[in-house]
C-alpha cells in the first residue's frame, strides 16, 4: 500500500535554524519534560510548531501534521509494538524509501538507530508534538494500549499525572490484589486522563460479548475509543479498582453502586460520580467527569440572546415565584440555574438549594444533598429548608405530586423558588404540573417564567469552513428571508478540535415569561399549543428561532440544529 507521505508535501521542513546554544536550551527543556510551547517562549518564537519546526530544521528532521497525514497501514503492521512504546515512536509510512518516523524527542538518536537496526532500513525521522503523538498511538493501538503492552514489558509504573485526594482502602481479598497491580493502577488513570485531556463529560465502561468497549461523550456525542484485545481480561481488575477509589464495596457485583473519586490530573482538580450496574456481561460503569478548572457560572458565557438574558435577569431578581427551567438529561439545566444563583448571590440574600446529586460546590450557596434511603427526599427537605428562612430556594427537580405543592406553597409564602422540569419545551411546563396534580389556579399564579434550552456543540474556529446552501438543501422553517448572501459555516476538523470539527457546546434557549394571557390559558388548562401561541404573539423567541441564528452568526451548523430540535 502506497503511502500518501510519497508526496513530498505531506512532510515539511522549516527555513529557519537555531544556533548551538539555543539547541542546548531546547535540550534542557525538553529533558525537564516542558512543553515546545514553553520552549518557544523561552526562545522568543510564537509557538510551539515555529520550535519544533526550527529544531528540526538544524538537526536533519523533518515535520509533519499528524492531523494532516494517512498512516501506512502496512508500515504499522509489520512494525514491532514494543519499539513503539519503548521509544515513543510511530512508523507513518516511506518516503523515497526511507521509513518515515514520527517522534517528539529530537536528541534520542537511539531509538532510531534501534529501529533502522531492528527494521533493516534507513530512517527518516519526522518531529512532531507530543500530545498529537499521544493521540496517532492511542488511535491505532487503542486507549490503555501502552499500558498493557508497556507495563507488561516493565516493572514499574511511570508517574502518569494522576493522584488520588483521598484515602483509599484495600482487602485482603483476590479482587483488591489485582486492583493494585501496577498495570491496572497505570490503565485506570490513562482512562481517567486521557477523558479529562479529551474533555470529556462521561466515561462509559461497557463489558460486550464481544469484548471491553470504552466511550467518551465529548461535547454531547458519545465517540468510541480504539482498545486493544488485551484489555479485555483486564476488565474485572478496572472494575476492582474504580469501586477501590470510589470507596464502594469491592465484593458486591450483584446491585448498583454508586459513588465519588476525587482526582488531581495534570493539576486540576477533577470530581468524577460513578455508577456501577451489573450487566449481562459483566458490570458496567458510566463516569461524570466534573472539571473544577472549567467551571464559569455566567449567564453571559452560556450562549443567552441579549434579549433573552435581559428578560431572565429580570425573573430571577422577583421577590417571590417559580422559574422553571427545562429540557431533557444533559441540556444544560443545571450550568443555567447555577449561573442564576451566582448572579444574584449576596451577603443579604439566603440561598439553599436540595440537589440529587450536587454536582458544584457553590461558595455562598447553602447545599443539600438527598438522601431518598433516609427519607431525605425533595419534598422532605423543602419542608425543613422553609424553617431556616431562606430567600431563594433551588429545588434540582420536581419529579413528584408533593414536591410540586411544597415548591407552589413556598413560592406563596414570599420565595423565590427556582426547579428543573423535563419537558420538550416551555409551554409544556404549565400541562406538567398540573397533570402532577397541581390545582391549574396556583400553577397559573406562582409560575413566573419557563426557560427551555439544549445544547448544540459550537464550530472549531480554527478550520470551519463557509459555503453558500442552496436552498432545497435547508430545512422548510430555515429563515432564507435573513439569509440573504450570507454564507453558513460548517465542520472540517483539524488537530485542534480532534478532527471533529466542533469545540466546546453552547445553549440554545426559548423563554417564556408569564403575561395575563398565559396565566388565563394555564389556568384553563389549555393544551400547550395554544399557551407556546400566545407567548410568541408576545415577543418569545423558540428553541429553533434561537438555533437558526446562530447558524447565521457562524456559530453552530443546520445539523446540529435539527439534532435537538423539532420543527415549531
Amino acid at each position: 500500500m502506497a503511502s500518501t507521505l510519497d508526496n513530498p508535501a505531506e512532510v515539511t521542513s522549516s527555513e529557519r535554524t537555531l544556533q548551538a546554544k539555543d539547541i542546548q536550551v531546547a535540550r534542557e527543556f525538553l529533558a525537564r519534560g516542558e512543553s515546545y510551547d514553553s520552549l518557544a517562549q523561552a526562545l522568543g518564537m510564537d509557538s510551539g510548531d515555529e520550535a519544533i519546526g526550527a529544531i528540526a530544521n538544524t538537526i536533519g528532521f523533518g515535520t509533519a501534521d499528524l492531523s494532516k497525514v494517512t498512516v501506512d497501514t502496512e508500515s504499522v503492521k509489520d512494525f514491532p509494538v514494543k519499539l513503539i512504546h519503548r521509544y515513543r515512536i510511530f512508523p507513518i509510512g516511506r518516503k523515497d524509501g526511507a521509513l518515515v518516523m514520527a517522534t517528539s524527542d529530537p536528541f534520542d538518536l537511539h531509538a532510531l538507530d534501534a529501529v533502522s537496526e531492528a527494521m533493516s532500513t534507513t530512517v527518516f525521522p519526522v518531529l512532531v508534538p507530543d500530545e498529537d503523538l499521544a493521540k496517532l498511538i492511542k488511535s491505532y493501538l487503542g486507549v490503555g494500549a501502552e499500558t498493557v503492552d508497556g507495563l507488561l514489558l516493565q516493572a514499574a509504573a511511570a508517574n502518569d499525572g494522576v493522584e488520588i485526594l483521598e484515602d483509599i482502602e484495600f482487602d485482603g481479598s483476590e479482587d483488591s490484589a489485582q486492583a493494585q497491580e501496577a498495570s491496572v493502577v497505570r490503565l485506570v488513570n490513562e482512562i481517567l486522563s486521557e477523558a479529562v485531556m479529551a474533555r470529556a463529560s462521561d466515561i462509559h465502561i461497557e463489558a460486550q460479548e464481544s469484548g471491553l468497549k470504552i466511550r467518551y461523550r465529548i461535547d454531547g456525542v458519545l465517540q468510541k475509543q480504539p482498545t486493544p484485545p488485551e484489555m479485555n481480561r483486564f476488565h474485572a481488575a478496572i472494575v476492582s479498582r474504580l469501586k477501590i477509589m470510589a470507596r464502594l464495596n469491592i465484593a458486591e457485583k450483584r446491585v448498583p453502586q454508586d459513588g465519588r473519586i476525587k482526582l488531581r490530573v495534570a493539576g486540576r482538580e477533577i470530581d468524577i460520580r460513578v455508577s456501577i450496574i451489573p450487566m449481562l456481561h459483566g458490570e458496567g460503569i458510566v463516569m461524570r467527569v466534573l472539571d473544577k478548572e472549567n467551571l464559569h457560572f455566567s449567564l453571559k458565557g452560556i450562549g443567552m440572546p441579549d434579549s433573552v438574558y435581559q428578560r431572565f435577569q429580570n425573573l430571577i431578581r422577583l421577590p417571590h415565584g417559580i422559574v422553571l427551567v427545562t429540557g431533557p438529561t444533559g441540556s444544560g439545566k443545571t450550568t443555567t440555574l447555577y449561573s442564576a444563583l451566582s448572579e444574584i448571590k449576596s451577603e443579604d440574600t439566603k440561598i439553599i438549594t436540595t440537589e440529587d446529586p450536587i454536582e458544584y460546590q457553590l461558595e455562598g450557596i447553602n447545599q443539600i444533598q438527598v438522601n431518598t434511603k433516609v427519607g431525605l427526599t425533595f419534598a422532605a427537605s423543602l419542608r425543613s429548608i422553609l424553617r431556616h428562612d431562606p430567600d431563594v430556594v433551588l429545588v434540582g427537580e420536581i419529579r413528584d405530586l408533593e414536591t410540586a405543592e411544597n415548591a407552589t406553597q413556598a413560592s406563596l409564602t414570599g420565595h423565590l423558588v427556582f426547579s428543573t422540569l423535563h419537558t420538550n419545551d416551555s409551554a409544556s411546563a404549565f400541562m406538567r404540573l398540573s397533570d402532577m396534580g397541581v390545582e391549574p389556579f396556583l400553577v397559573s399564579s406562582t409560575v413566573e417564567g419557563v426557560m427551555a434550552q439544549r445544547l448544540v456543540r459550537t464550530l472549531c474556529k480554527e478550520c470551519r469552513q463557509t459555503y453558500q446552501p442552496a436552498a432545497d438543501e435547508l430545512p422548510e422553517d430555515f429563515p432564507l428571508d435573513r439569509l440573504g448572501d450570507t454564507e453558513l459555516f460548517r465542520p472540517n476538523g483539524c488537530r485542534q478540535c480532534r478532527g471533529t470539527g466542533y469545540s466546546g457546546r453552547m445553549g440554545i434557549y426559548e423563554l417564556l415569561v408569564s403575561n395575563d394571557e398565559v396565566r388565563q390559558l394555564a389556568n384553563e388548562r389549555a393544551p400547550s399549543n395554544l399557551i407556546k401561541k400566545a407567548a410568541q404573539e408576545a415577543g418569545m423567541l423558540t428553541l429553533r428561532d434561537d438555533g437558526w441564528q446562530k447558524v447565521l452568526n457562524g456559530v453552530t451548523t443546520v445539523d446540529e440544529v435539527l439534532r435537538v430540535t423539532k420543527a415549531d
